[in-house]
Parts: structure tokens; sequence; C-alpha cells
């Protein structure tokens, strides 16, 4: 349905590409929500008058653009995307320069990136609809010379990669073989091809290092390490107690110390020496789920959700900042695409596209818990294809910064802390947990507000670099609880595929806290930022 509505007044939000609108006779949240993933559609003619040398970007789509030296007709532009310092084409090439022009839009060639700068784009003509580059030599053959290369490569370097997928499968399903977990394998005898494909995934994507550690805990009794007990342990001149006002917009005053501290931490941030570790996994965000379902009714109203926070300066990190500070989202393997998406659409909310990264969540395999072979735990599988798995708890994030040499890559950057926060907290900005971890050469920080009791599920960390490298080595002191729960699995008897659905817990789910890193940290090493009302 379209139906005409008054704009009252506007402004632009921020820092962002998106503006704060306010509409004739929409006065309630209520109100406003019912347009929510509405197009807001404008006359042509209403449209503000633009400077020189300024388009839109509509106008840009579908025009021919031709070479200004030659006047010879090399594509079409399909469309234009902001990198942040400039605007690029997407043109689409003619598949043959020789080949009769087409119609706007109809071209079916390689595709070639194109800079919308003066210097290489000097004539733009909206009433031909006509463009004239003049690109750097090499720029348009560039995707040609790709796509020949890869027809005469493509066999070779797949045969490269299956080469080397096969090296990792085969050492995967040794170590499971000595977990006598030989079971798994049983739908490699069945079904289609990409059942048996996501099945081989699977089984190289499983921590086995981390399973057998964790089966290991569940085996040896030991007291639960307690992190209130921690915090009760920590030297008095490594705790700082604030109230909440202090992070008020109105910044109230409080003792000399904290504003240093706080501009402390501000210059470590400004200067580009911390990376943020942000999870947004199985955690609530104002009451709803902090990562929206791939589709459906609530996508609209989680991704707003997300973007509160990210949009928050106050909550999160000043815009300024973000530039200089590379991002880490770790998230559930569903959410990564969405979440990609959601920030290639909002200008990766003003930090570098090229420092931030999306990590899924680490997850372990949920085991059977029978009496009669108590140390003997069988991996559930979901369906003959999928491995049962559950996530493995905050302390997962641990064992994701040593992957893909993430943490020796910060470190060459220049990163000298890593702060490693749930996305599901009223107030995660670091500058005063890293002001006070930096002044006391704390190996160390957490924040919390003790006030609500000390969540497990809502952390706030900063670790130096180095303290965080050497927790990457010592994964075996992380401690897991093994969780009792009723699971549906699938198992083979007798030649034959057969659900299983428990009456009661059946098995175990394998959960680690972040927090329990820090018992490989001596209590002097390790300061805290305490909140109150």
């Amino acid at each position: 349905m379209i139906q005409e509505i008054e704009l009252v007044e506007g402004r632009g939000h921020p820092g962002q590409k998106s503006w704060i609108l306010k509409f004739h006779e929409i006065n309630t949240i209520e109100q406003a929500q019912k347009l929510v993933g509405s197009a807001l559609l404008v006359k042509d003619e209403d449209r503000p008058v633009l400077e020189e040398g300024e388009f839109y970007t509509p106008d840009l789509v579908g025009m021919r653009v031709f070479l200004k030296e030659t006047g010879e007709l090399v594509g079409t532009v399909i469309n234009v995307f902001n990198s942040g310092a400039s605007d690029l084409l997407h043109v689409e090439l003619l598949p043959d320069r020789n080949a009769k022009p087409q119609l706007e839009g109809s071209a079916s060639g390689p595709l070639v990136w194109v800079p919308f700068v003066e210097a290489i784009v000097p004539n733009v003509d909206l009433s031909k609809r006509e463009m004239l580059i003049t690109p750097p030599k090499g720029l348009l053959e560039l995707n040609i010379r790709a796509d020949e290369r890869s027809k005469k490569e493509r066999r070779q370097l797949e045969w490269k990669e299956r080469k080397k997928f096969q090296k990792r499968l085969i050492a995967a399903k040794k170590i499971l073989h000595e977990m006598e977990q030989d079971h798994i394998f049983h739908g490699f005898r069945y079904g289609e091809k990409n059942q048996r494909s996501f099945l081989a995934n699977q089984i190289v994507d499983v921590n086995s290092v981390l399973l057998q550690h964790a089966l290991q805990n569940k085996k040896i009794p030991y007291k639960r390490w307690s992190f209130p007990d921690f915090v009760n342990a920590l030297q008095v001149n490594n705790t700082l107690k604030l109230s909440k006002e202090f992070f008020s917009k109105e910044n109230v005053e409080h003792s000399s110390i904290a504003p240093k501290v706080q501009e402390q931490g501000h210059c470590l941030i400004s200067s580009g020496k911390v990376a943020i570790v942000l999870a947004l996994a199985e955690s609530k965000l104002l009451g709803t789920s902090s990562i929206p379902e791939p589709a459906g009714p609530h996508e609209e109203i989680a991704s707003l959700h997300v973007k509160a926070l990210l949009d928050d300066s106050h909550r999160l990190l000043k815009m300024e900042d973000r530039s200089s500070v590379p991002l880490i989202v770790v998230c559930p393997a569903e959410s990564i695409e969405y979440l990609k998406q959601l920030f290639m659409d909002h200008d990766y909310f003003s930090f570098d596209s090229e420092k931030v990264w999306f990590l899924e969540e680490e997850k372990l395999p949920v085991v059977s818990a029978s009496q009669e072979e108590e140390n003997k735990h069988k991996i559930l599988m979901k369906s003959p294809w999928e491995i049962l798995q559950r996530q493995a708890g905050s302390a997962g994030i641990v064992t994701l910064l040593s992957s893909q040499n993430l943490l020796e890559h910060l470190h060459v950057m220049g990163v000298e802390y890593i702060q490693v926060c749930s996305g599901n907290q009223e107030f995660i900005n670091g500058e005063m947990l890293l002001g006070f971890t930096k002044s006391r050469e704390a190996n160390a920080g957490i924040q919390v507000f003790g006030d609500a009791g000390y969540l497990e599920e809502h952390f706030n960390i900063v670790f130096s670099i180095d303290f965080a490298q050497k927790l990457t080595k010592k994964i075996d002191k992380l401690q897991f609880e093994a969780i009792l729960k009723p699971n549906q699995y699938v198992e083979m008897v007798e030649k034959e595929w057969v659900d299983v659905i428990p009456s009661s817990p059946n098995s175990y789910e394998f959960h680690s806290s972040i927090y329990s890193c820090l018992n490989t940290c001596p209590p002097s090493k390790v300061c805290l930022v305490d909140i109150t009302a």
C-alpha cells in the first residue's frame, strides 16, 4: 500500500548515513513501529538540489561507460558502493569490446570496480545517461585476465584445496577414532553427496582438543571455580568503585583519580592500542535476542536492537575513535552473513572495514550420559550427517582468538589491550576499565555491576595482549562444567537410523565462563572496576 505522509522535520544521524525523522501525526512508539520496514519514497522534483560534482546514486546506476580517449563503449554501471574513502562504481564490462552496444543493465560480461573520483571519471552526463572514464593502465583488463586465468588454473587450484581438506579430514577422523567415536562416520555410507560433504565439514570443525579437555574435567572432581570468591580476594588498591552517575552524560564530579584514569583509557583507544571483541551470541539485548533469526517476523525488531548498541557512542565507543579500533564480532554461524550485511549497510558503524572480523562462536559436541558406561561418552548426532553441538560458553572466545593468527596480527598492528565484552549490557564503554588496568600494570581488568550480582553471562574484561597470548597456550586451564540435559538424537540400530527421544536428562553439554581464565592469573595482577547504583 502506498500512502502519503508529511515530513515535519529531520536531521542527520551523527557519524551515520541515516536520518532521524519526524512525521505528521506519528507521535508514539506504537505508531512508529508500524512503519518499520517500509520504503520511504521522495519524488524526483522534491529532492534537494546538489552541489556541482555531486550525484544521486540511483541516477548513476544504468549509465553507459565510455573511454574518454577513444570514445569506446566499455560497459554499464550496475551498482555504487561506498568504501569509506570514496565511492566505487561496479561496472559490468561488455563481453566483447567489438560487440553491438547493449541496452542499459543488459550486459553480461566480467565485473570491475572503478573509483568514482574526478581523476578517473572526469565527465558525467545525466541527460545522455553516459559517463567518460580515464582508467589507469590495466584496470579494465584486470578482471578479464583473472577470468581467463581461472579457466586454466581453476581445476588445479580446486584440486590443491581438496587435497588440503582431505589431510585435515584424515587427521580429524584419526583423533575421533582414538576417542572411540567411530559411529560419527556412519553417515558417509548414506545420503546425498552434499550431506556427506556437510558431515565432513562438521568433523573437521570439531575442536577435539577442547572436547577432550572438557571430558577430562568431567572425570576429575573439583571445586567449581567461583567468580564472586575471586572478586572478594582482589586487593583493595586494585579496586575502583564508581557510581553510574560518573558514566552519565552529565558526568558528575568524583574523586580526582577517575577522570585521569578515564583519559588514559581514551588515549589507548584513540591511538589504536585497543581491540574490541564483541560477543553477540546467545545473549539478550533489551528484552530480545541480540541476533535476529535469518528470517522471520522479529528480524526488523532484533535488527534495531543490534543497531541501538552499535549506534550508541555513549554505551559502546565514541564514533570519532572507531576507525582506529579493530573489532572482532563473535556470533552464531547462522548470523554471520546477516551481520556482515548489516555492517555494510551502515558503513560499518564508523569502524574501519579492513579492521573488522566476524568469527563463528565456539561450539562443543553434546555427549551421552550413560550410567552403565560412566567414563565412556558418545558424541550424539542430530542427524546422520550433523553432530549435535552447543555453544561452549564465553571461554570459547579465548580459543577463537588463537585462530587465524589473529592475536599475532593484532600485536603487529600495535594493539596492547583486548577488551572482551558481551553485547547484552547496559554499559560496555571500556575507557575507565582500560585506563585502570593500564595504571595498575595489571594483566587483566574486570568491570562489574556489583549491586546486580556477578552474572557470568554479562562480561566486560580487558586483557593485555601479552597475557591473552599466554592464555591461548593454556587452554587446559579452562574449567568446564558438564550440564546434564535431555537431548533428542539419532543413532544406528541394526542398520536403521532411529530417533531417540529421552524422557529424562540423557546427555552432557559443556560450558565454560571466560571468567575461569582468571584462575591462571594471580589476584595481584587483576584489577576491578565496580559500578554501583
